[in-house]
């Protein structure tokens, strides 16, 4: 997928979301913008581990 199709599809997205969380999702990324590169890959990484674990860390939970 091209930088503009992922735009595209972006753009198509938040026209769907409800105005409510629009306001969260500037802040998002806003944040992202000002964040290092080190620390939006840190994160990547960390929400990666945490989905593809997620089965795991909830027997571990119990």
């Amino acid at each position: 997928m091209t930088t503009a199709d992922l735009k595209y599809e972006i753009t198509r997205a938040i026209d769907e979301v409800p105005e409510t969380v629009l306001i969260e999702i500037l802040d998002y990324l806003k944040q992202v913008k000002e964040s290092p590169k080190e620390k939006i890959n840190l994160s990547r990484h960390l929400g990666l581990i945490l989905r593809e674990d997620k089965e795991l860390l909830k027997r571990l939970a119990l």
